[in-house]
């Protein structure tokens, strides 16, 4: 009786540490977990997401300032219980999980706070790697948080083996002393009259059935004596066993409900399973909260990306529309075709936008029997890119037009004090603003050639020999330091003589084998080869060398080539 009354104390004992603090422990990681999964999401949407009205970004500041610290206590609150090396490895993930969200705010939510940050490449890309670091760092958690949930996990799984060898002991000492008294019962029907021995037998058949786990159906009729007395206690032990029996089942199946009375207020088995029911209830209930809660949050945050989606979608419809519409008033101000034949007889233009609309622009004009014709590559590409090129056409036009300005170098000069004027005018001048520009003059009957460039060099091609022809190293726009004046050069030209113009475009293609840039040499060398070409073959050798090249690469930017053979 006492061995049992000790193993049952140590199972309740062994019951409460895994419902009480093992279980919960477990639960409470899991959630420690899932915060961090959550603080990922909200930490990667703050980083793609430029609207700083976001409620994702009041959710983390929350996640971080309150949810953090809590779930960090609720996890605390069990860790007395722990192995050294349990709470060690969770100070290690606490200390890890610190310095995250410390990275989240210093490198991530500080750099990124409103659109200008956005728009800042410099900012953008640290806080990329910052992101990509973050998403490191949480793998290590995860691992580190994944382990440490299994060791809690097999130690709930130790406490039950240890919990199941306990009543084996106790199987093993009630099959023991099911012996013994069996023993006994021989030596005692030596002396006894017969009619004690099939009671004592039929008590030992129903206590041995005990000890395999089965209640017995049957009872022993009632006695008046101390066989009756035992055979009375064996049915109330049997009947209390299948009272006990009927409510673990039914608190299994989540009957919370179920009327259940203890033996007495000693029964320590009755009073543990009635704690398990009240515990088990309890979690139910915190489980089926937060699953309603979280539910509700899903459906919103899902009917609140539609509503983005739709909205967006609109935008992009109506962007895309105006970008079409631009890309129409830019195709107005390239040369056409016609043109291009007339004043430029032997010639092509390989003209590739990387966007709809394109920041280089090609520009052919004729004035006092000079044909002017420049390539000219302006700040960034797409949409702001070809605004600037309307700005650098219409001043060209209007500067050969009105101006008594011949040579390309006052025509630079000329449309450079424009740009500045204007840009400033409109407040939105920037130091990157203006454009790189190679502007040749040929005046065919003499054969002389006048050029004046910005950055982008000139190219003639004499006999098969390539020559470069320098070009100022300051752009027609903004320029800090002292404001210089473009160069006006002037070259005899020979018949034969391959003229080539270009931006910055071709040579700067990623692609080959490496994904690598087609690099000036190699542009330098492709030109020298096609010189003797005529122009419909020039331009398609350009055209084919640049798509092989690309491959399966994006257009890094505008390319614009423009040929002139002398005859």
């Amino acid at each position: 009786f006492i061995l049992t009354l000790l193993t049952l104390s140590s199972s309740r004992t062994t019951t409460e540490n895994v419902i009480g603090k093992v279980t919960p422990s477990v639960a409470a990681l899991k959630e420690f977990n899932f915060l961090l999964q959550r603080s990922q999401t909200l930490i990667s949407k703050w980083y793609y997401s430029k609207d700083v009205n976001d409620a994702g970004r009041v959710e983390l500041e929350k996640l971080i300032a309150t949810d953090y610290v809590k779930q960090k206590q609720s996890v605390s609150r069990f860790t007395d219980s722990w192995k050294n090396t349990e709470l060690e490895t969770w100070k290690r993930i606490i200390g890890k999980a610190d310095t995250l969200f410390l990275d989240y705010r210093l490198n991530i939510m500080e750099p990124l706070v409103n659109l200008e940050s956005y728009n800042d490449p410099g900012i953008y890309f640290l806080a990329e790697n910052a992101l990509r670091d973050a998403e490191s760092d949480l793998n290590d958690l995860y691992q580190s948080l994944n382990a440490l949930i299994t060791q809690k996990q097999k130690n709930a799984s130790d406490e039950n083996d240890k919990l199941l060898n306990s009543f084996r002991f106790l199987e093993w000492f009630v099959k023991f002393m099911g012996l013994a008294l069996v023993i006994g019962g021989i030596a005692v029907a030596l002396f006894t009259a017969r009619s004690i021995v099939k009671p004592v037998h039929e008590l030992k058949g129903m206590i041995l059935t005990m000890a395999k786990g089965i209640l017995p159906k049957t009872r022993i009729p009632e006695r008046k004596d101390e066989i009756g007395e035992m055979s009375n206690a064996l049915t109330e032990l049997i009947n209390s066993m299948e009272r006990t029996t009927e409510f673990a089942k039914a608190t299994g199946a989540g009957e919370f409900d179920a009327n259940f009375k203890p033996l007495s207020e000693e029964d320590t088995l009755g009073m543990a399973l009635l704690k398990m029911r009240e515990d088990l209830a309890e979690n139910e209930r915190i489980l089926e909260r937060k699953v309603e809660e979280r539910t509700e949050e899903v459906v919103r945050q899902k009917s609140e990306i539609e509503r983005k989606s739709t909205e967006l979608e609109e935008v992009y419809l109506q962007l895309k529309d105006s970008i079409h519409y631009a890309k129409r008033i830019q195709d107005t101000i390239l040369p056409t075709s016609h043109k291009v034949k007339r004043l430029l007889p032997d010639a092509f233009v390989l003209f590739k936008p990387k966007d709809i609309v394109s920041g280089d622009f090609y520009w052919i004009e004729e004035k006092n029997d000079w044909v002017y014709f420049a390539a000219v590559d302006c700040t960034g590409h797409g949409v702001p890119g070809a605004f600037m090129s309307l700005l650098g056409y219409n001043n060209l036009k209007d500067i050969l037009k009105n101006a008594h300005l011949i040579t390309p170098a006052e025509i630079l000069n000329q449309l450079r004090d424009n740009l500045i004027s204007t840009l400033s005018a409109e407040g939105s001048a920037q130091a990157k603003d203006g454009m790189d520009i190679t502007l040749c003059a040929i005046h065919f009957k003499s054969r002389k050639l006048q050029y004046a460039a910005a950055f982008n060099p000139l190219i003639i091609v004499r006999n098969g020999a390539l020559t470069i022809h320098s070009a100022n190293k300051f752009p027609v726009g903004f320029h800090h330091g002292e404001k210089q004046a473009f160069e006006n050069h002037e070259i005899e030209l020979q018949p034969g003589d391959q003229i080539f113009v270009f931006s910055d475009g071709y040579a700067d293609q990623f692609g080959g084998p490496h994904g690598k840039k087609f690099m000036a040499g190699n542009f330098k060398r492709l030109l020298e080869k096609i010189s003797t070409y005529d122009s419909f073959k020039q331009k398609e050798v350009l055209n084919t060398s640049l798509i092989e090249w690309q491959g399966v690469h994006e257009q890094v930017d505008d390319v614009l080539v423009i040929g002139v053979k002398m005859t």
